[in-house]
């Protein structure tokens, strides 16, 4: 789910980027904060996991990476 970005954010994320910033620098500053707000809405519903399970999951592909030949 895509989390609306009004007008007067994007002007100001684009703003904020320095004279000699690309299209790319804003297309990346503007995907960063619609994925930012998709974060803080899931964890306003309650879609969160527990830090334990976040350290397992890494652990497991942690895991498996350290083992390659």
């Amino acid at each position: 789910m895509t989390v609306p970005i009004t007008k007067p954010q994007i002007v100001r994320a684009v703003g904020d980027l320095p004279d000699d910033a690309t299209v790319e620098d804003a297309m990346e500053r503007l995907l960063l904060l619609s994925k930012v707000g998709e974060g803080l809405e899931q964890a306003r519903r309650g879609e969160t996991v527990p830090h334990a399970e976040v350290a397992r999951r890494m652990e497991e592909r942690l895991s498996g990476w350290r083992n390659r030949p």
